[in-house]
């Protein structure tokens, strides 16, 4: 064999072998939940039902780690406030110590009430139909992983859950009003994530950087935006992340988040300002006072998102342990730690070996981030849960997270359009001829805060310019390039896969009930 084609075979092995370490990781994972499981549960009757279901919950856990965390240190590491194995580093730890701290120690059986447990009476069937749709719901991560689509795990669970349910059942099993409120979901998550999102970045960008001084600026609202985080993040924390252990009323997490946020500006104020004094007026200067705060945002709700959602990995685990354990179909079902564990840990490694994907796409795929918005992606993720819990609205985080990213990017290219028109009306009213008059205009136009650019597009609507274009060159400039911020590919991909994620899981979920009811029967 020639020497060339050798070092071409040796080439093509390297480059599979990061993929072969990610899943033979993932596979040792897996075996060993199989073996701790094997040596406890094997006597017991449908013991091995419980072993083949934590393995699968294993599974879906890796998935959820690929796939939903990514929402919440993308956009922290496409601003490069983090570095990808940081980001990675604080999202394990702190999605772990979620699920453990505040993970709770019951979950409901049938999740979001999709589906009547009354409708079903024997024991068997149900630990049947939450098998198929935990790895139904694993399975269609996974696809969703591979194909770089963030969706909303909890939306591939509720798809599971019905489309198994129903192959039991029946329709009439299903809760479609229930189902409805969910599939408003897919519209209400983004749109809201997407219009605070591009709402805060608007303010951030009226308040400080397009000031004349925006150092003086920045120490004026920097200190009120970090402490707006930690009231929104505070009230976040003790409404969802600490729910399980601590429950209390909004106005109370409301008061409790106030607290915090007075604390954290009497704080960061004297920071931010020794800080600022260092910096030039620049923009990229204002960006790096918001990296800190960004850090804390990744890992808050990193925290939040493992208190709350770990329950999309283990809750038919811990809903299958309890049917095989204490017979019966129960509404809640006990958490053991050995099936916390698996969901903790699971979601860790997962996010170790397969999150970089997403949190690429994420973090930098859709639109480019600097820190002011990717702060304000991670205020809208908050808010938008405050504001949806109060108000009943469906939301899912995932959504949120995503729509908030676009959102973003959507106001970048309404405000390159405007500016780009404001440019025009300007060489408008000026003459061809004299261009050293146009490039001054031009330059102060640059330095004005929006105020005076206002006036000064007044002044010139006026005709109070020194001069105007001839009619030639003002067909010439009639044009304004529109620029797109944002991906359109990403965003129909994106948006298809939402769509379809609960008939995908749904279907998937359907056909392996019917492939683990024929092989027990």
């Amino acid at each position: 064999m020639e020497l060339k084609n050798i070092n071409q075979i040796e080439s093509a092995a390297q480059s599979g072998r990061p993929e072969l370490f990610r899943l033979g990781i993932g596979l040792m994972f897996i075996i060993l939940i199989m073996m701790y499981t094997g040596y406890e549960f094997t006597e017991i009757h449908n013991g091995l039902m419980l072993i083949a279901a934590a393995m699968i919950g294993g599974y879906m856990a890796l998935n959820i780690g690929a796939n939903d965390v990514a929402n919440n240190v993308g956009p922290a590491v496409g601003s490069r406030a983090l570095t990808l194995t940081g980001a990675i580093l604080i999202a394990a730890i702190f999605e772990a110590a979620g699920a453990l701290i505040a993970g709770g120690d019951v979950v409901s059986t049938i999740k979001k009430g999709i589906i009547d447990p009354a409708l079903i009476n024997d024991t068997d069937v149900f630990i049947w139909i939450m098998m198929a749709a935990l790895l139904a719901g694993a399975v269609w991560l996974n696809i969703a992983t591979a194909l770089g689509a963030p969706v909303s795990t909890t939306h591939s669970i509720v798809g599971g859950v019905l489309g198994a349910g129903i192959a039991a059942g029946g329709v009439g099993i299903a809760n479609w009003p229930k189902m409805g409120t969910i599939a408003a979901s897919w519209v209400i998550s983004p749109v809201l994530g997407g219009i605070i999102a591009a709402a805060f970045l608007y303010l951030i960008k009226r308040t400080i950087t397009y000031r004349s001084d925006m150092i003086a600026a920045s120490k004026r609202m920097v200190p009120i935006f970090i402490s707006i985080m930690a009231w929104a993040f505070s009230t976040y924390l003790v409404i969802k992340g600490l729910k399980k252990i601590w429950k209390t009323d909004f106005m109370t997490a409301l008061g409790i988040g106030l607290i915090v946020a007075i604390i954290i500006y009497l704080i960061v104020k004297p920071l931010i300002a020794r800080q600022a004094n260092r910096l030039s007026n620049e923009k990229s200067s204002v960006n790096k006072l918001f990296t800190l705060p960004l850090i804390f945002a990744a890992a808050l709700l990193s925290f939040a998102h493992g208190a709350n959602d770990v329950a999309n990995a283990v809750g038919p685990l811990a809903a299958i342990n309890d049917a095989i354990l204490h017979g019966g179909i129960a509404k809640k079902a006990a958490i053991p730690l050995w099936v916390m564990m698996v969901g903790a840990i699971g979601i860790a490694i997962g996010l170790a070996l397969y999150g970089p994907k997403l949190i690429r796409t994420v973090g930098s795929e859709i639109t480019e981030l600097d820190q002011m918005r990717a702060f304000s992606i991670a205020m809208a993720a908050a808010i938008t849960v405050i504001l949806a819990t109060q108000l009943g609205l469906p939301v899912s985080s995932t959504h949120i997270a995503v729509g908030a990213v676009f959102g973003v990017g959507f106001l970048r290219e309404f405000i390159k359009a405007s500016y780009a028109r404001m440019i025009e009306e300007i060489k408008e009213h000026h003459a061809g001829e004299d261009h050293e008059v146009i490039e001054a205009f031009l330059n102060d136009f640059r330095r004005a805060s929006v105020y005076e650019k206002g006036l000064m597009l007044a002044e010139l609507k006026r005709h109070k310019a020194k001069a105007e274009l001839t009619k030639k060159e003002r067909k010439g400039l009639k044009k304004i390039y529109h620029k797109e911020l944002v991906k359109r590919s990403a965003l129909m991909k994106i948006a298809a896969a939402w769509v379809i994620t609960v008939p995908a899981s749904g279907l998937m979920a359907a056909m392996l009930y019917y492939t683990i009811r024929g092989m027990m029967l």
